[in-house]
């Protein structure tokens, strides 16, 4: 194998530091979740002393992940002032400060050494010593990577959640980034214990009756507009409550866009508590997705990105509309003219 990334200095770091928090960004996803518990793992095995920390509680669907309840949502368990003592503060899949929501409060606060292990493009100076590779199709595939670097063979547990980091961040191995690494990652990850079948049962087939249902209500709303290359849906605060669902059951609903013959790219607008409006891009053609997040402060992938919008639904919706126009090179009418 390959290393993309000079661990030895990250090596070198561990070694001479005892105390470890590890944080990924608000609403974690499998990569977030599984990188983070993978890390603790492995640091652990080196004796290491770690505590996860996120800005925001673990999804529900997600939970099956981890369940000792490694994962604490800051002002749970753990105050600023608690999180900060610490000898170094890790961030995976993320360095975007909004994204870190109040952890950013614990980074600005710590004198703790801090890094980053990330593979997204984009991401903000966090005064942290980053290991990025955008090459790598998720956070995941570089946490296995440093563990195999220093020497540690996972557990069956970090096996499990590793392995879930990266199919979901492939989309079950489907996605482009998708390469002869990714495999090799995953079939490692399968020797030390993982089982694709089981993990596939407990991310994709446990839906709840309420999410079904707020299934059905979304995929009814599917416009398909832009000449038929452009699909998108919205999601109400009302539609939570009306089938008892959470915002969580929305996850990987924006890939259902794109299984419509002729989509290049797919949207999905959630309406938050706040009155912003959070969406999520997917694209399968040369749209670059994370560009036009970017536009809107957020970012990600080229393929799969997101962003926060001003409210209400109905604003978001026409200016990302009139963004994502621009990205697939269509004369504005055809949108407008498909509504």
């Amino acid at each position: 194998m390959t290393q993309t990334i000079d661990w030895q200095p990250l090596k070198d770091l561990i070694a001479s530091r005892q105390r470890f928090v590890l944080t990924s960004h608000v609403r974690p996803d499998a990569d977030a979740l599984g990188s983070e518990l993978g890390l603790a793992a492995v640091l652990r095995a080196l004796g290491k002393e770690v505590r996860i920390i996120n800005p925001s509680a673990t999804p529900a669907h997600l939970q099956f992940l981890d369940p000792a309840g490694e994962i604490s949502k800051l002002g749970d368990r753990f105050s600023v002032d608690s999180a900060c003592d610490t000898d170094v503060h890790l961030v995976v899949d993320t360095s975007a400060r909004k994204q870190l929501d109040d952890m950013c409060k614990v980074l600005e606060r710590t004198s703790a050494t801090k890094v980053v292990i990330d593979h997204h493009v984009c991401g903000d100076e966090l005064g942290a010593i980053e290991y990025r590779d955008v090459s790598a199709a998720a956070t995941g595939v570089l946490i296995t990577e440093l563990a195999e670097f220093l020497s540690v063979r996972p557990d069956r547990d970090a096996a499990i959640a590793l392995f879930a980091a990266i199919a979901t961040d492939t989309g079950w191995y489907r996605f482009p980034n998708t390469d002869s690494r990714t495999l090799g990652t995953a079939a490692r990850l399968v020797d030390l214990g993982a089982q694709p079948s089981q993990l596939f049962r407990e991310l994709y087939e446990r839906s709840s009756l309420s999410r079904l249902k707020l299934k059905a209500r979304i995929l009814d709303r599917v416009q398909v507009v832009g000449g038929g290359r452009l699909a998108y849906t919205v999601v109400f605060r009302r539609d939570f409550k009306e089938t008892n669902s959470q915002p969580a059951d929305t996850e990987d609903l924006v890939n259902e866009g794109l299984t419509i013959e002729g989509v290049d790219c797919a949207f999905i607008l959630v309406e938050q508590p706040g009155g912003q409006v959070k969406a999520s891009l997917r694209s399968r053609g040369p749209v670059d997705v994370a560009a036009v997040g970017r536009e809107f402060g957020g970012g990600g992938h080229v393929q799969a990105a997101g962003a926060m919008l001003p409210g209400p639904v109905e604003k978001a919706e026409e200016t990302l509309l009139a963004a994502l126009h621009k990205a697939l090179e269509l004369n504005p009418v055809e949108i407008t003219a498909s509504l």
